[in-house]
């Protein structure tokens, strides 16, 4: 590992931060986001920095206190009021008291804060204090925790790390920890750092830069021991999938795996009309992580606890293991047959955990859901789930990293050992690491994700962003070019890391096949589909092209054929059932002269919709419709229908382009405008499922009595 200290950058940062904060924690930040930008060292809030200041109070004395990162921030983005300052001395003295648990170390750091108001500083916060040095890093370094994780892996970080490094045996973390490390450090003041074993690593220095370039240098001899015995260090370079149609995996058989793993892993509810509660997937599929899943011994070797407890409540104690065949693949019904077995299994041994361990559950902590966080199956990857894409992300990373530590003990030779079960189960039940989970209420599309065609235009342009808003999972898709390329930046900057953008043509079976197969190897499935994609004509039937005709009927009747079709094997695939809502029009109810193609072509797309609501209830589908009239541009996206229809229908009028949206918006009764925002509210209404309705149909026309379903 090679420092990434910058005297230029170190500068800029105090320039940044120091007049309000001081060039201390100015320093401190710095290097606290260089720490937290190397995955091999933190992962999503792991790892702590903190630094010994002194600060005057409103009395106009000398105040010493330590800035700890507060708990829930993480190293990579924490800004320098993320350190929380605390009286030193009150935490000092806590040394004197030979126990505390959890809710009283809180209490007791809390009554130190100067702000009362501000967040909980870290747990740790006793183990920093209690360290005579000014700066001090912890991190869980994937090169140490190689080596510690291993049967004798006291002694291999022993003659990895010198004698200036203590090395203290597992401890549990809180309390006992701080006790461990103030005496092993009144036994061996010189010591430069410290390793905890199956935990991490500490540093500390005069300085910012002393402290961290001495974790790079401990994190170095790790990975030069182990590199001397036949292992490279586990690679840390990651960067997030881009937000258009994701490359190729290893294997294309994970878009036919993880639907019916997704649906496996979705928890029923008891609600008839909202039976699960889904996940969302991440697939980790680097080239080295499907290796390492092939090699002999693998499931042996990986389906063992995490690097260090912390993991827990992201990652389950353990993986489950899917074993398939390329014919299990293939047969629909063998894969669903092989992924139910193998998380049954799982959910059957982590109730026999629950069970041995159930009198030590703290009290008002409910155990997790029995459902596996990470499914390895060898020859496609790692299938990751969270409650959405950025709970997946996080479980995907530390995951990838875990698998790529464990490859390096394997090629030192050695055998992984973690931690005993008893200390698993109370680090995954503790209450501190159940708070770090988010408490805030779900979103009505939370987990849900939802495939939307024509979605450059104004309609579906407006779709996308309600769906997100209600937070969907949005697979935005259009023919290729600028519409679809902007529309996917625009939905990434309300939404990051929930809008996915595929090139789609709705009359190309294959196109409409590989739009499911994208979905599916980015977020695992598809929940819902609103098929949005349509093309419009203004002739009258004694002068129709019957080509123009055809080129409507292939994208208004066959495209909507062939989505409903597809989504019809996905959701039987899935299993939990799915959501159809078409955009419709009011022509279908009252056509108008001059519009035959694209009246009739909606016509048919309608009644194709209407079979289905017959064909798919029985597995839970729902179908519903929607009827909007005259959108014309939702934000700078103009509506292709009207720029088709509008000339006719403003020279007919003898009206500008302004006239004729007032034309239309007086012919209402409600004398409404109808926007974009409206057909968004009503597609997401069928989608939350408030009733029990299929086979509906929605006007969003502000009173249209000749348009009115009958």
């Amino acid at each position: 590992m090679r420092s990434r200290w910058s005297d230029d950058d170190a500068a800029a940062a105090v320039a940044r931060w120091g007049a309000e904060h001081g060039e201390d924690l100015a320093l401190r930040t710095y290097t606290s986001r260089l720490l937290g930008g190397e995955p091999a060292l933190v992962l999503h809030g792991g790892g702590n920095t903190s630094v010994k200041r002194t600060v005057t109070d409103r009395y106009g004395d000398d105040l010493e206190v330590i800035a700890v990162k507060a708990s829930g921030h993480d190293l990579a983005t924490v800004p320098p009021e993320g350190h929380v300052p605390v009286r030193l001395d009150p935490v000092r003295r806590l040394r004197s008291i030979e126990r505390l648990d959890d809710a009283e170390i809180v209490n007791e750091l809390r009554l130190a804060l100067l702000d009362h108001t501000a967040p909980t500083p870290s747990i740790e916060t006793p183990v920093h204090a209690l360290v005579p040095h000014r700066f001090v890093d912890h991190t869980h370094a994937d090169a140490v925790l190689a080596l510690s994780n291993q049967v004798g892996g006291e002694d291999l970080v022993r003659a990895a790390m010198g004698d200036d490094v203590i090395v203290l045996p597992y401890v549990f973390p809180g309390f006992e920890l701080a006790h461990a490390v103030a005496d092993a450090l009144d036994a061996q003041p010189t010591a430069v750092g410290m390793v905890w074993g199956k935990h991490g690593v500490m540093t500390w220095g005069a300085t910012a830069r002393e402290s961290y370039e001495r974790m790079v240098d401990l994190v170095s001899r790790a990975e030069a021991f182990a590199a001397a015995r036949g292992a490279n260090p586990p690679r840390s370079g990651y960067s997030p999938g881009a937000l258009t149609t994701p490359a190729s995996t290893q294997n294309e058989g994970s878009a036919r795996v993880a639907p019916v793993v997704r649906g496996a892993l979705a928890r029923r509810t008891g609600d008839a009309d909202r039976p699960y509660r889904r996940v969302v997937l991440e697939a980790v599929t680097d080239p080295d992580v499907v290796a390492a899943l092939s090699e002999p011994g693998a499931r042996e070797r990986l389906v063992t606890p995490p690097l260090t407890t912390d993991h827990l409540i992201r990652t389950r104690p353990l993986p489950a293991w899917l074993e398939l065949d390329e014919a299990a693949v293939a047969d629909d019904e063998a894969l669903a047959a092989a992924v139910g077995s193998a998380v049954d299994a799982w959910a059957a041994d982590y109730d026999a955990y629950l069970d041995r361990h159930r009198s030590r559950l703290p009290a008002g902590v409910r155990p997790f859901d029995p459902s596996p966080r990470i499914v390895a199956v060898p020859g496609v990857g790692l299938l990751c789930a969270g409650e959405d894409a950025a709970d997946a992300r996080i479980v995907a990373d530390i995951a990838r990293q875990t698998v790529r530590a464990k490859a390096v003990v394997a090629a030192m030779g050695g055998t992984y050992e973690s931690v005993p079960e008893d200390h698993l189960f109370d680090m995954e039940h503790r209450p501190l690491q159940h708070a770090k989970l988010r408490a805030a209420v779900d979103p009505p599309l939370a987990g849900r994700v939802v495939l939307v065609t024509g979605a450059a235009g104004a309609i579906g342009s407006g779709i996308c962003e309600g769906l997100l808003a209600d937070g969907a999972h949005v697979v935005a898709t259009d023919l290729p070019g600028d519409g679809l390329d902007s529309l996917t930046v625009a939905l990434d900057g309300l939404a990051a890391g929930r809008a996915l953008g595929v090139p789609l043509d709705v009359t190309d079976p294959e196109s409409v096949t590989g739009a499911f197969a994208a979905a599916s190897e980015r977020w695992g499935g598809v929940d819902g589909v609103v098929v949005n994609a349509g093309l419009a004509h203004v002739s009258a039937l004694a002068e129709m092209d019957l080509d123009a005709f055809r080129r409507l009927e292939r994208v208004n009747v066959d495209g909507t054929l062939l989505l409903l079709r597809e989504a019809a094997n996905h959701f039987a695939r899935q299993g939990t059932g799915g959501d159809i809502v078409l955009v419709s029009t009011k022509n279908v109810f009252a056509p108008g002269a001059g519009f035959g193609a694209y009246s009739a072509t909606k016509a048919a797309a309608h009644q194709l919709a209407r079979i289905a609501t017959l064909e798919l209830a029985p597995a839970d589908v729902r179908v519903n419709m929607v009827a909007p009239d005259a959108v014309f541009s939702h934000e700078s996206r103009p509506s292709g229908l009207w720029a088709e229809v509008g000339p006719d229908r403003m020279k007919a009028r003898d009206l500008d382009a302004e006239g004729l949206e007032a034309y239309y918006r007086d012919r209402n009764l409600l004398k409404a405008r109808i926007t974009a925002t409206h057909v968004a509210r009503a597609v997401s209404w069928f989608l939350q499922r408030p009733t029990p309705t299929t086979g509906a149909t929605l006007p969003i026309d502000g009173g249209l009595p000749d348009a009115t379903p009958r």
